[in-house]
């Protein structure tokens, strides 16, 4: 049987998995303690692990959403005794996110699990170069549960319109304290927390709205594209932030598609070629090019993008590249056994 460990978080993404694999019958074995406080999580976690050589059995599948700290490989071991596997699904690599492994160290505890979903293929590459034995697919893109309908989306605002949702601070995005030069013929809609409304008081085309939940966002952001840009810088994607891009699917990709909006993303990223084979948005190598590479987007092409755009937001509310990729990582093992 399909199983898995729903531990309390605020990560939206992980949230939502647990929530897909309980609508898809999945055997939740975790233990429960109290409140949504650290102690309480660690507690449950802790009891979770305890537990789970009494609740596990021969042949069951674990799915384990990594990272789960310093109990993963312990889950691992507990299911690999007893005669069950274990699905590895990466949110996060801390060789990039925090910092807190070396990729040698990453590679050794990913080691443990029997398949692994990964991102897209940059991620699965760099994994191998590291070292990596373990059997991977790629999820594609992260789904994105909500219930709410976003408006529609028509051409011909003038100036265009994009949207920037997230951190707002210098330490991860110094690039938009830089961006206000750069928007000939565009404003830029920001929404988020840790905005220097000092430095922000003296933009002319950068429009701060204060934060929004993300299903009032859904329902009433009024755009005609959101941006995927972390770092630096305008020129490119630099700093640890921005270069996580390289292998990384951004949930915030997810975000905004749900919420209907076409995507620029810097075309070094790992999604870039996700997002232009399936007509998802515009990739650019620089922010300064913003204004020409949107004069370059005719209607037709607009609405074309739209269109596949409203597609692919219909799959991520119902969970569908999850299912393609657990569905292909237990394949993965069958063919291996």
């Amino acid at each position: 049987m399909n199983c898995y460990l729903k531990i309390i978080s605020p990560n939206k993404a992980k949230n939502d998995i647990d929530e897909l694999m309980e609508r898809d019958g999945f055997r939740n074995l975790s233990v429960h303690i109290g409140s949504k406080g650290k102690v309480s999580v660690f507690f449950s976690k802790l009891f979770s692990v305890i537990r789970l050589p009494f609740v596990l059995h021969k042949d069951d599948v674990l799915l384990i959403q990594y990272p789960f700290k310093k109990y993963y490989t312990a889950l691992c071991r507990i299911a690999h005794m007893k005669n069950a596997s274990t699905v590895t699904l990466i949110h996060d690599l801390g060789t990039f996110r925090r910092h807190k492994l070396t990729a040698d160290q990453e590679i050794e505890r990913l080691s443990h699990t029997d398949s692994i979903i990964v991102h897209n293929g940059a991620m699965k590459d760099w994994l191998k170069e590291h070292g990596c034995k373990v059997r991977m697919c790629e999820l594609g893109i992260f789904d994105y549960l909500s219930s709410s309908s976003p408006l529609h989306r028509h051409f011909g605002h003038n100036p265009r319109r994009i949207v920037y949702a997230g951190a707002l601070g210098l330490r991860k995005n110094a690039f938009l304290y830089d961006l206000d030069k750069c928007l000939d013929g565009c404003v830029l809609d920001i929404f988020g927390r840790g905005l220097d409304e000092n430095i922000a008081s003296k933009w002319h085309n950068i429009h701060y709205h204060g934060y929004l939940e993300s299903d009032k966002f859904i329902e009433t952001v009024d755009g005609d594209w959101g941006l995927v840009w972390d770092g630096d810088s305008i020129d490119a994607c630099s700093g640890n932030w921005g270069e996580y891009l390289r292998i990384n699917n951004p949930h915030k990709t997810s975000f905004y598609i749900c919420a209907g909006l076409p995507v620029i993303i810097w075309n070094q990223s790992a999604m870039s070629k996700f997002i232009v084979e399936n007509k998802l948005g515009i990739c650019v190598s620089s922010l300064s090019e913003l204004s020409e590479a949107l004069n370059h987007v005719s209607k037709e092409e607009y609405d074309e993008i739209c269109a596949s755009v409203e597609a692919f937001r219909k799959k991520l509310v119902d969970g569908y590249f999850f299912r393609e990729a657990f569905a292909d990582a237990c394949s993965c093992m069958a063919k291996r056994n």
